[in-house]
């Protein structure tokens, strides 16, 4: 079974954020900020979409919650996904992770 979590990565708190070069361009290119012209993209914070292993749905939530506490994320959603997509949202939603209150099933 696919199943993907779904999570925000927050900015370390020595960080300001997360930079990135926006150019219509030339999308997908990857160089450093230092040597591009293109505008700047600022967040201070990062979505992300990760496969998790699990073959059962308590296998996944065991994966998925490793993931999360050993992370800078404090909470993520967990989807069933045998399309394997990476668009945000895809899927059936499982359930929640909150820390402090752990899953709660959707």
């Amino acid at each position: 079974m696919t199943y993907f979590l779904e999570y925000t990565i927050p900015a370390a708190a020595e960080d300001a954020g997360f930079d990135f070069p926006h150019d219509e361009i030339n999308p997908g290119t990857t160089i450093p900020l230092s040597e591009t012209g293109a505008e700047t993209v600022h967040t201070t914070e990062l979505p992300a979409r990760t496969g998790i292993l699990g073959a059962t749905v308590p296998e996944a939530k065991l994966e998925a919650e490793q993931l999360i506490l050993h992370s800078r994320a404090s909470e993520g959603s967990l989807f069933f996904d045998p399309s394997n997509s990476l668009q945000a949202g895809v899927g059936t939603l499982v359930a929640t992770f909150s820390e402090g209150r752990g899953w709660q099933d959707a």
